[in-house]
């Protein structure tokens, strides 16, 4: 029997024998939005692939009120890679640059390099933000050194991405409980990564979770929890526009008026969704906002 390929899900699971808990994240349609909206060169494209997935694997085990997020800031060609998954599985994720771009995107070498991982909910002023040490060349590398160091728990991450799909897999080790390992298997973390270490890229990409599950840890005792659908979607709104509109001041409002002839139009980097502004909506949110003054005609 031919084994359906499901993609936009989440897969929580335990290795109960092991006492080892992970997440392995299968993205299509999703992904294939995110990519084609811009013609990302080759390393670039796998390496927001990887960040997409790895935005959502990083969800899989906590409890998160908002959304989480990856932002990668440079002074070189890559200017920023950002990712995103909320808590109801909405994904979204652009990449800025400039060429010409390296043919390799190591992270460590990448001038003035600044990630970050930010959690919660930022209209409520809710949001914890920790920095990820670039000293390794590689995104999986990168979070896992971030893992150790933030919670104290060894972690491994593996993560795959082409223009079709994106994948990732995330184990931790369970908390010791009382100084004694968790499950009481004193060898289940390193025979854990030695299962690991057979899985290649091309494998990761091409195989079923629950399949790919079975062939590394079938004599582990999976236990796999409910899926979690994933899918595309943006937070861009209407509401949100006129508040970053707001921001800039009636100056900038009323010259992107004039420069288009008394209509304004903001267009989502993310969804492409378009946003139009004509002067009587724009004297709305300005007044709103406390601003006075008409909107000059435009000459």
């Amino acid at each position: 029997m031919e084994t359906v390929l499901v993609e936009d899900v989440l897969h929580r699971f335990l290795l109960e024998r092991a006492g080892v808990r992970g997440v392995l994240v299968r993205l299509g349609p999703a992904w294939r939005e995110v990519a084609g909206r811009a013609d990302y060169p080759a390393p670039l494209r796998a390496l927001l692939g990887q960040s997409l997935a790895a935005s959502a694997l990083l969800t899989g085990n906590i409890k998160l009120d908002g959304a989480l997020s990856l932002e990668l800031k440079s002074s070189g060609p890559l200017r920023l890679l950002f990712a995103e998954c909320t808590e109801q599985g909405r994904l979204r994720g652009l990449a800025r640059w400039t060429e010409p771009l390296p043919a390799s995107l190591e992270l460590s070498a990448l001038p003035d390099a600044v990630m970050a991982i930010t959690i919660g909910h930022a209209e409520r002023g809710q949001r914890y933000q920790g920095l990820v040490d670039l000293r390794h060349a590689d995104l999986p590398a990168a979070l896992e050194n971030y893992f150790t160091q933030s919670e104290q728990l060894p972690a491994r991450i593996l993560l795959a991405a082409d223009g079709e799909q994106a994948v990732g897999l995330m184990l931790q080790k369970l908390p010791d409980q009382g100084g004694h390992a968790a499950a009481g298997d004193a060898d289940g973390w390193d025979r854990v990564l030695h299962l690991t270490a057979t899985m290649g890229a091309a494998e990761l990409l091409s195989t079923a979770p629950e399949q790919l599950l079975y062939r590394l840890y079938h004599e582990e005792t999976v236990r796999l929890f409910e899926p979690r659908p994933l899918a595309f979607g943006c937070s861009c709104s209407r509401e949100r526009v006129e508040s970053m509109l707001r921001s800039l001041g009636r100056e900038e409002v009323e010259a992107a008026l004039h420069a288009r002839g008394g209509e304004a139009e903001v267009i989502c980097e993310f969804c492409a969704q378009r946003y139009t502004f004509d002067r009587i909506d724009a004297e709305h949110l300005l007044s709103a906002s406390g601003v006075t003054g008409a909107p000059t005609t435009a000459q």
